[in-house]
C-alpha cells in the first residue's frame, strides 16, 4: 500500500504564520513571523511536502503574501502546494513559474469550472481542486459563503479533467483540534476517481492512524497545522505512521 503523505501547513496572514479557527480571520493565532524558518523546521523533521495558504489572498481574490511564499519555496527542498486567491490562469502560471509544485483552486472551481478544467488539462498533475465543506455543502470566498452545491456533486464535475487531487476540508473542524472527519473524507474518496487529501481538525496521531488504512480508498494525504504548532502531533512520528 502506498504511503499517506503528510502535508504540514503554513497559513499566511500579513506575512506571519497563523492558524484560524473555522476559517475566521478574526480568530487567528500567530505562531511566528518567519515563514521560511518554519518551512526549514518542517523539512528537518522529514517533511517532503508542504501545504501553504495565502489567507489574505483567499479573501482578496488575488495573491497577497507572495513574498512570504517565495521565501518558503526557497527554503523548502521538497514539494510545495499553494492555495488562496487563485482565480485565473495568470495566477496559476505565476505560482508555477516561482517553483510551486501544485496550485490549489477553491472558489473558482465552483464559480468558473471551465477555467479550472482547462488549466488541469494543460497542466496535468499540477492542479488541485479545493473542496471546502460546511455541513456537506461547498463553502467559498475564504469559507465566508456557503453554496447550495453538495460536495460530491462539485467533485464529480472534475472527474475527467486531469485534476491531480481534491483537497477536502471540513470547515467546521478546521483549527479546532476536533479530529479529522474521516467518514466524510472516505465517502468522498469512494465517490470519485480523483485522489483526496484530508484537511481540517487533525488533533493527534490517532487521526493519522485512522486515515492510513483508507489510502486504498483513494485518500492520498492529510494536512495538519495547529496540532503540530501546539505540540499535540510530532511531525516525524506522523510521517512514519503515514508510511505504515
Amino acid at each position: 500500500m502506498a504511503a499517506l503523505t503528510i502535508f504540514p501547513a503554513i497559513d499566511l496572514k500579513g506575512g506571519q504564520v497563523v492558524r484560524l479557527a473555522e476559517g475566521d480571520m478574526d480568530r487567528a493565532t500567530v505562531y511566528g513571523d518567519d515563514p521560511a524558518a518554519q518551512a526549514r523546521l518542517f523539512a528537518k523533521a522529514g517533511a517532503t511536502h508542504l501545504h501553504v495558504v495565502d489567507l489574505d489572498g483567499a479573501f482578496a481574490g488575488a495573491s497577497v503574501n507572495g513574498t512570504a511564499v517565495e521565501s518558503i519555496i526557497a527554503a523548502f527542498p521538497g514539494k510545495v502546494q499553494v492555495g488562496g486567491g487563485i482565480r485565473d490562469r495568470a495566477g496559476v502560471d505565476r505560482w508555477l513559474a516561482l517553483g510551486v509544485d501544485r496550485v490549489i483552486i477553491g472558489t473558482a472551481a465552483l464559480k468558473d469550472p471551465e477555467f479550472v478544467k482547462s488549466a488541469a488539462r494543460d497542466l496535468p498533475g499540477r492542479i488541485v481542486v479545493g473542496v471546502d465543506a460546511r455541513d456537506g455543502m461547498v463553502a467559498t470566498e475564504g469559507w465566508a459563503d456557503v453554496s447550495d452545491v453538495r460536495v460530491e456533486d462539485l467533485a464529480r464535475r472534475f472527474e475527467d479533467a486531469g485534476v491531480a487531487a481534491l483537497l477536502f476540508t471540513d470547515v467546521g473542524r478546521d483549527g479546532l483540534l476536533k479530529g479529522c472527519n474521516v467518514e466524510a473524507t472516505v465517502a468522498l474518496a469512494r465517490a470519485v476517481a480523483i485522489p483526496v487529501i484530508a484537511s481540517g481538525g487533525v488533533a493527534d496521531i490517532h487521526d493519522i492512524h485512522a486515515l492510513r488504512p483508507h489510502v486504498a480508498d483513494g485518500i492520498e494525504g492529510v494536512i495538519t497545522g495547529r496540532a503540530l504548532y501546539d505540540g499535540r502531533l510530532d511531525l516525524a512520528e506522523a510521517i512514519a505512521a503515514g508510511q505504515g
